[in-house]
């Protein structure tokens, strides 16, 4: 028997080289499964290409290099975890189907320019944990479609200009766990479409912003555990399209400058792990799009009132792990979507109802491990308990000592005498509510007041100005207002405000302060002013002793007189006794008088 020139199979017809050609029907069908099943080659003994569909899994195999006999239709080709030390130009152009390779955990120290010439169809390479150490131009050629190459866990010291150039369709590079000292201005040219990058855990020293001008696409930046002390104003200029930006364990990042972050329109901002010891209100006001902030594991203290409200989009703040000991009044004031707050883990007593702008659009609290004082403040609270996320760990109460370690879903509506209770505030003690302080002195008001919870004291100046912590007129630490080298502009009344939620209580004070002259031998009457003369009367040495000597004799003249007169009218009216008495007064020296609340109580001390 004999085939012609044509074979007629089910699958339609095949066609021969050979005009006419006649063979034994047992070769021809050896023949005709040869030129169909060995076409697309044979799987290697040493690997896997039955778990999945047109992939071959090679790990842990110890290969040293490249199996050959790989199928052509590959389009998974894993060969992790071996001992592959090189990778030559054109060791794997066969496999032009292939869309992911993965060569991670070998001890690949070098690859040759085109070693990955051919896979046109190439969509994943990841060659994390070698040895790579200098990528050079032309490393990456012919991977015009790759769209994510991990180099993590190398040995990077520095990326060339061109090294990425090739990488036209480029979109995830990550680049963390290397010995990155310097990334040169030109390294990401060519990365048009990039839109993830991430650096962590590299030598890197300063932020590269001119290499990162070269990544129009850009949305997502995460830079973590580096040791870079500045992000400087405008290092980020040039990433117009980015919305996600991460800077995560910083130690030496202490405060961020007013124009870091400018050119940028985030919508996720997160600094976490590092120094800062404020919410870095300067540099973020611009951010009108910021919908996620993130500034947990920093040392911040406070949050401060009014200082979020340009921030109008912001949905969640997370700020757990800080060192947080207040919430202002009115904190979130501005933000009229905000609905995520993270605070747990700080050192919080309250966070009372007037720092949201609108309470009962609260979904999301975490207020664990924070030391709370159950008081009238958190009645809100317990009154949206039922509404309200908390998460794994509802907060507990930490004090009064009655209610200490229960929950707030623990509480029921009605609620026991006592319980979540204040105390208005009331002025308990102060100082002298009048002093007298002569010019350039020092005058001191004590003030304290008694409350539950603990009351704040405050001093307002005799214009209705709040007083602060700082300058020559402060509110010292314990309450007491300080002034220091009066002035004649600060004579005059000082209000001591104690308050807390539940009320206030104030108390008025009064500065007298004494005009000091010059120290030039003048003498100054430092109490009094003369009718009708603007200002102190003053007379020196010279001039005193001229009026006292030319007002002598008029004196005695005057006394002779009415003498003469009145022993003139004595002889006239009979024997009458007359007593005279002169009481000497010196001149008073300059004066301090301290009155206490009773004013008849007068101290003196001569200055």
């Amino acid at each position: 028997k004999s085939i012609t020139r044509r074979l007629r199979i089910t699958s339609g017809m095949i066609p021969f080289p050979s005009p006419l050609i006649t063979f034994p029907t047992e070769i021809s069908l050896l023949f005709l499964f040869l030129l169909l099943g060995g076409s697309s080659g044979s799987c290697p003994t040493v690997c896997d290409c039955a778990s999945q569909p047109r992939a071959v899994l090679c790990a842990h195999r110890r290969l040293e290099a490249v199996p050959g006999g790989l199928p052509l239709d590959t389009e998974l080709l894993d060969l992790s975890r071996n001992r592959l030390w090189g990778l030559q130009r054109g060791m794997l152009s066969r496999l032009g189907l292939l869309r992911e390779l993965d060569l991670s955990y070998n001890q690949l120290s070098a690859l040759e320019p085109g070693a990955f010439y051919g896979l046109q169809h190439l969509l994943t390479l990841r060659l994390q944990g070698n040895r790579l150490r200098i990528l050079g131009p032309g490393v990456f050629s012919g991977l015009s479609a790759l769209t994510l190459l991990d180099l993590r866990l190398n040995q990077i010291v520095l990326f060339l200009d061109g090294a990425f150039g090739d990488l036209g369709s480029l979109q995830q590079l990550e680049v963390g766990d290397n010995h990155l000292v310097f990334v040169t201005p030109g390294a990401f040219a060519g990365l048009a479409k990039l839109s993830a990058l991430t650096l962590e855990r590299c030598n890197l020293s300063t932020v590269p912003g001119l290499a990162l001008t070269h990544l129009p696409a850009l949305v997502a930046l995460r830079l973590r555990e580096l040791d870079i002390g500045r992000l400087p104003a405008g290092a980020l200029r040039g990433l117009g399209q980015l919305k996600e930006l991460e800077i995560h364990h910083w130690p030496t990042l202490e405060a961020l400058d007013p124009g870091s972050l400018v050119g940028l329109n985030l919508s996720s901002l997160a600094i976490t792990r590092c120094n800062l010891s404020s919410v870095p209100f300067q540099a973020l006001h611009h951010l009108s799009f910021l919908r996620i902030l993130d500034l947990s594991q920093n040392p911040i203290s406070a949050i401060p009132a009014h200082r979020l409200s340009s921030l109008v989009r912001l949905q969640e703040l997370r700020l757990s792990g800080a060192c947080l000991t207040s919430i202002a009044a009115h904190a979130f004031h501005g933000l009229t979507a905000f609905h995520f707050l993270d605070v747990a883990d700080n050192a919080l007593q309250t966070l009372e109802e007037t720092a949201f702008p609108s309470p009962n659009k609260l979904v999301t609290l975490r207020l664990s491990g924070n030391p709370l004082t159950c008081d009238c403040r958190l009645l809100w609270l317990l009154r949206l308990r039922h509404h309200l996320d908390f998460g794994a760990s509802p907060p507990a109460c930490a004090g009064p000592q009655h209610v200490q370690g229960r929950r707030l879903s623990e509480f029921s509506d009605i609620l026991p005498p006592g319980h979540f209770t204040c105390k208005p505030a009331l002025v308990r003690k102060s100082g002298p509510r009048w002093v007298i302080v002569g010019e350039g002195g020092r005058a001191v008001f004590s003030c304290s007041g008694d409350g539950d919870p603990a009351p704040t004291v405050s001093w307002m100046r005799p214009q209705g100005a709040w007083l602060g912590r700082a300058g020559r007129v402060r509110v010292l630490e314990d309450g007491a207002l300080e002034i220091r080298s009066v002035q004649l502009r600060d004579r005059g009344a000082y209000v001591c405000v104690v308050s807390n939620v539940a009320g206030n209580d104030s108390l008025r004070t009064w500065l007298e302060v004494i005009q000091v002259g010059p120290p030039n031998g003048t003498l100054s009457n430092l109490n009094m002013t003369m009718p009708g003369i603007p200002g102190p009367f003053f007379l020196d040495s010279r001039g005193l002793a001229m009026v006292l000597a030319v007002g002598f004799l008029p004196f005695l003249t005057s006394v002779t007189l009415c003498f003469g007169l009145i022993a003139l009218w004595s002889k006239g009216k009979g024997r009458v006794r007359h007593h005279v008495t002169f009481d000497f007064v010196a001149p008073r020296p300059s004066v301090c008088c301290l009155f206490s609340e009773d004013p008849r109580e007068l101290q003196m001390q001569t200055l």
